[in-house]
This record gives C-alpha cells, structure tokens and sequence, in this order.
C-alpha cells in the first residue's frame, strides 16, 4: 500500500511505537490522528511534532470509544487507516485471587475489546476509502507467553487470531487487514517490571516503527520484527524455556 497521502488514526500514540510510528507516517506527508488518556503526554507530542492531530481518549472506555469514533468521522472523513496500538501490560498472579481482577479487566479492554470495538465502528468509514489499512499491533508473546503476564500474553494471542480471521472476512474488499508482531521495545509498556537486562536490550521505537512502515509499503500483511520472529517460530521450547521456575 502506498505510504505517503493517508489519513491514519494510531491508538496509544503518544508513546512508544505509536509515537514513533506517528512521527515516521507524518514526515511521509501523511495526516496523523493519534490519541491517548494522558492530555499531557499528547501535548508534549504535539509540540516536538506539531502537525500531528491529537485527542484524548481511553479507548478502554465504551464511551469513550464511541466519541473518538464520531470525532473522527466528523472532523477526518478520509480517515483510511486504523493503528489498533495501544495496550497496558501487567504483572498477575491468579494465586492472589480475585484481588487482580481489576488488572484483569483493564487489559481485556485495552488489548482486545479496543480493537474489536474500534474495528467494528471505523470500518464503515475505511469501506469507504479508496484504499484503506487495519493494522494490529500484537506481541511475539502471543506466540510464546511469559507465565507471569498471563492475561496480556492471552489478549495478544487472541488479537493474532482476530487478526486472521478479519483478514479472511475483508478479503474481496480493498481494507488490508495487517498485523505486527514486535519483540520487547524501548517504551513505558511493562518497562517497570522487566529485568534490567531485557530493558537494555529492548528494539528502540523508531526501529518498531521503521519496520512497520516497511512491511506496510510492501504489502506484507504479517510480520514479526526482530526477535519477535524466533518468539513465532519457536514458541513450544521457548515456553519451556522462558518459565522454567
């Protein structure tokens, strides 16, 4: 798909891999949408990028979904790409008992509740494009789970298989329907709870997002970024590997 002249809506760009994304498709002379709960992080995007659109929006939120939604169609009509980006990543252990069952349901809602509702409302005005993308951002621990991030492994996995399915169901239309699958990158997601060596070694953003972009201009509708790949196509031994205790 042409990468250059769309209108794209990027949930959870004020950050990360959708602010990097969010910075790679606006020097390519794309309009940019993004939006995010937090009025300060979108502002201080703004200002280091000011042709960026921002709104605030927690996309965990029915409501909330549903007037990023309306806002979207009224004030973007040519709105053809949707980043289903955003995502929140805890640590939970079910031996705690119902007392994790808050982290629980912030992570359904973030990680696969937002891209099914989004998905679900946007596509009348993707339809309607020329030329239109659905893009869903994933994890390589989709594939292989790390035990101690059970639920947002569990969303992840279920975006992949969500992913395929829309792909199969918008196949004679022109919505492309692509789905990313990064490895560990250099941003807020679960920064605090992994080990220091992982933290280091983690893909910068702007790498993400490079390889984003690319798979996007070469039509390649499934890609795992770096280590990611390994995660994809080892994910028996690494399971056993990665949560040996």
């Amino acid at each position: 798909m042409k990468v250059t002249g769309n209108t794209v809506l990027i949930t959870g760009g004020a950050t990360g891999i959708g602010l990097a994304l969010a910075r790679a498709l606006l020097e390519r002379g794309n309009e940019v949408i993004i939006c995010g709960r937090r009025a300060d992080r979108l502002s201080a995007a703004r200002s280091a990028s000011p042709g960026l659109r921002i709104r605030v929006a927690d996309v965990s939120d029915r409501a909330s979904r549903a007037d990023l939604v309306a806002w979207v169609r009224d004030a973007f009509p040519r709105t053809n790409v949707l980043v289903n980006n955003a995502g929140i990543q805890h640590l939970i252990d079910f031996r705690g008992g119902p007392s994790e069952l808050a982290k629980v349901d912030e992570e359904i809602a973030t990680n696969l509740a937002a891209p099914i509702h989004l998905t679900s409302m946007m596509l009348p005005l993707l339809a309607s494009q020329p030329a239109a993308a659905i893009v869903n951002v994933s994890s390589g621990l989709g594939f292989a789970p790390l035990a101690g991030m059970p639920v947002y492994c569990a969303t992840k996995a279920a975006l992949h298989s969500l992913t395929m399915s829309l792909r199969h169901q918008l196949r004679e239309t022109h919505v492309k329907v692509f789905e990313i699958i990064p490895p560990t990158v250099a941003s807020e997601l679960g920064a605090g709870h992994r080990p220091s060596e992982v933290n280091s070694s983690a893909m910068p953003a702007e790498t993400a997002a490079a390889g984003i972009v690319e798979a996007l201009e070469g039509d390649v509708l499934e890609v795992a970024l770096g280590d990611a790949e390994k995660l994809r196509s080892k994910r028996d031994a690494l399971f056993a590997v990665m949560n040996q205790s």
